[in-house]
């Protein structure tokens, strides 16, 4: 995806201050009928300079396959570039390792032109958002994911605007789908079935 340099440079500028390392834009045809936003890419996607690469890209992938999708069909980004991280101690030992955190409202605004500018890029069809940090990110930001997962919303999406820094509602509709994040099936099991009813979902409106 062409960006203007210094629209990527401003998003890199302001996430400085944060405890956050890397620099994943995304990836994907452009334009794309289908995007996906997720969270913020965690180590392994720093390492490899891709989206979700990692265990929950290993996830992601069966989901993709489920809908008969392959990654090049789909343009995957995330609310957050850079990796947010949080010092914690190994276990049975004194020394320290950087562990992934969910990224701050801060951090989210840090990337917000960003995130805007690659949606008008783009020109989705469908917005499918990855969890509740790219919920409330474009949609609700005080909104749970869990009261909408799966429906199809008809809605203005929530752009920010540098002079009043804020967000406001954008003069046209998207379709947006939430979704569960990948990775929410390690830490709960038990929502696999929710997740795969949302999928099926997924597949009738499309």
């Amino acid at each position: 995806m062409d960006l203007p340099e210094e629209v990527v440079e401003r998003a890199k500028r302001n996430i400085e201050p944060f405890d956050t390392e890397g620099f994943v834009l995304g990836k994907g045809p452009v334009p794309a009928d289908i995007m996906m936003v997720g969270e913020a890419p965690g180590e392994n996607e720093v390492y490899d300079g891709e989206p979700f690469t990692g265990r929950a890209g290993k996830e992601l992938d069966k989901q993709l396959s489920y809908l008969g999708w392959t990654r090049e069909d789909v343009y995957i980004t995330s609310a957050v570039r850079s990796r947010p991280y949080k010092w914690e101690k190994r276990p049975n030992s004194e020394e320290k390792r950087k562990a992934n955190r969910k990224p701050n409202k801060k951090e989210v605004k840090a990337h917000a032109e960003l995130l805007d500018l690659q949606i008008k890029t783009a020109e989705p069809k469908v917005i499918l958002l990855l969890g509740g940090v790219a919920y409330q990110r474009l949609v609700d930001e005080k909104g749970k994911i869990s009261e909408v997962i799966g429906e199809k919303l008809e809605t203005p999406i929530l752009k920010y605007d540098r002079e009043q820094d804020t967000y406001i509602p954008s003069d046209e509709k998207y379709i947006v789908i939430p979704l569960y994040h990948p990775a929410a099936v390690f830490y709960n099991p038990g929502i696999r079935d929710s997740i795969y009813d949302s999928l099926d979902r997924l597949k009738s409106y499309l």
